[in-house]
């Protein structure tokens, strides 16, 4: 009657906090879950949650089986890793390299979970490398790259993590701050504050400035996003930043966010890996892991 696909949407829906975000992340048309959830009721003869509510209010039956899902799976997921262990599939290196400032804030616990769960996969985040890390892949230099540009690399495979989206953040009298949204135009007169990488290599301009035709009256680079925030704060400049890094500093009151453009600029954040690698059980979790983590601790994100 219960299966694990059961437990793992149900997870998913408490999570996610509505059939149409729960059915996105198990991979799901809204139709289809729908189906899955109301087969299940009809079959323990009990409501699971109540409808049209946000967040979802779970029954009693539902919030039983939730308690299930959450001493069930984490032991699924535990004899997974032993039984890939067994078979002789637990050595591995998993060098990585981060062409993303900001997601320090979700990669760091998923590290610290893969390390405790897979101990003889040797992690390093090597520093000072002078090489592009795409590139440096495929040359197996690295195993792993965190990276919003993918490129076409022979033998090299982009699994898609999550969605973001892009927002401009301004100071709270800024003359934008009351904007729903923005025009590329309307930077042409600002200071764009970046992080000190290739433009080419940046949402605002790829996605923003440069289908446009437009570009900012002065650019200004920070290292830290809370050097960045400092200037917005300060009106010595705008900046572009995913929305989960803009989260703390909007809880503050310390800046204001507007999308940019009318639809908002979306990008999708991969893991860049070779395909040799694509099947190992403990690069199966890394990333599942990494999706997970994401889920929990970002605001804003979406499945991709």
């Amino acid at each position: 009657m219960l299966e694990l696909r059961h437990l793992r949407t149900l997870i998913a829906l408490r999570d996610a906090g509505s059939l149409v975000e729960a059915a996105e992340r198990v991979h799901l048309t809204q139709s289809a879950l729908s189906h899955q959830l109301k087969d299940l009721e009809e079959r323990l003869g009990s409501p699971l949650f109540l409808r049209k509510t946000r967040p979802v209010e779970f029954t009693r039956a539902g919030q039983r089986l939730l308690a299930l899902a959450e001493q069930i799976l984490p032991q699924v997921r535990m004899a997974e890793r032993d039984l890939a262990r067994l078979a002789g599939n637990e050595q591995g290196r998993l060098h990585m390299a981060i062409e993303c400032h900001s997601c320090f804030q979700w990669l760091m616990p998923t590290i610290d979970y893969f390390r405790d769960h897979w101990p003889e996969v040797e992690v390093d985040i090597p520093g000072g490398h002078h090489f592009d890390p795409l590139p440096a892949l495929a040359r197996e230099q690295l195993d792993l790259v965190i990276t919003a540009d993918p490129q076409p690399l022979s033998g090299v495979h982009y699994e898609p993590l999550f969605r973001y989206q892009g927002l401009l953040a301004v100071a709270k009298q800024h003359r934008l701050a009351d904007r729903a949204w923005i025009t590329p135009e309307d930077l042409a007169d600002e200071t764009l504050i970046t992080y000190p990488v290739e433009h080419a290599r940046l949402d605002v301009f790829s996605q923003f400035l440069d289908p446009a035709g437009v570009e900012p009256r002065e650019i200004r680079t920070a290292e830290l996003t809370i050097m960045m925030m400092q200037l917005v704060a300060s009106g010595r400049g705008v900046c572009a930043l995913p929305n989960w890094a803009l989260t703390e500093y909007l809880e503050r009151d310390y800046v204001r966010a507007v999308m940019l453009g009318e639809d908002g600029m979306w990008s999708t954040l991969f893991a860049a890996i070779r395909e040799e690698t694509r099947d190992a059980p403990w690069m199966e979790d890394f990333l599942r892991t990494a999706r997970e983590t994401s889920f929990a601790v970002l605001e804003g994100v979406k499945p991709a």
